[in-house]
């Protein structure tokens, strides 16, 4: 069973993955608007894989016999100043991410919540694959620069990429 601290600050990390989806949804449509569509293909992905690190979550609490509580997500920001700007926010964003998780984890062992911290090490796991991918981008994008022939040649790559279940095939 989850003790109530556990269990609020579990519901915390599942309104913060709610509202990572929902910035990547905005950073979507960011780029749908700049006629992008691979950019925002890899947006829409991403925005899939936060809602499954959400719903993990909640079926987590919900098998230690906690409640789930939803709140209120805050509204991303919308508008950005190119192609390396999003990426530098989904950078700083998966690492501020990273921080709420590794205070989870300090959180479980205090408590020697032993289940917890073992399910809570997917997720660490997976901020490392998420900051990497994003620092990987990022730095493409200062590597070609922001020209049409660039970001032409990067939208075919991130187009490429697809989701099953949430998950990056």
């Amino acid at each position: 069973m989850l003790s109530k601290e556990m269990e609020t600050a579990l519901n915390e990390q599942v309104n913060a993955e709610f509202y990572s989806a929902y910035l990547y949804l905005s950073m979507g449509t960011y780029f749908e608007a700049q006629n992008l569509s691979g950019f925002a293909g890899w947006m829409r992905v991403q925005f899939q894989e936060e809602q499954f690190h959400a719903l993990k979550l909640m079926d987590y609490i919900s098998s230690r016999g906690g409640r789930v509580w939803l709140k209120a997500i805050a509204g991303p920001d919308s508008e950005w100043k190119g192609a390396q700007a999003v990426f530098a926010t989904t950078l700083e964003h998966e690492r501020h991410v990273s921080a709420l998780i590794h205070k989870l984890v300090k959180q479980a062992l205090a408590e020697s919540d032993h289940a917890t911290h073992g399910f809570l090490q997917w997720y660490v796991n997976e901020q490392v694959e998420e900051e990497a991918t994003a620092e990987r981008i990022l730095h493409q994008i200062k590597m070609v620069g922001e020209s049409g022939q660039a970001l032409f040649l990067m939208d075919r790559e991130l187009g490429k990429r697809g989701a099953v279940g949430g998950q990056q095939v």
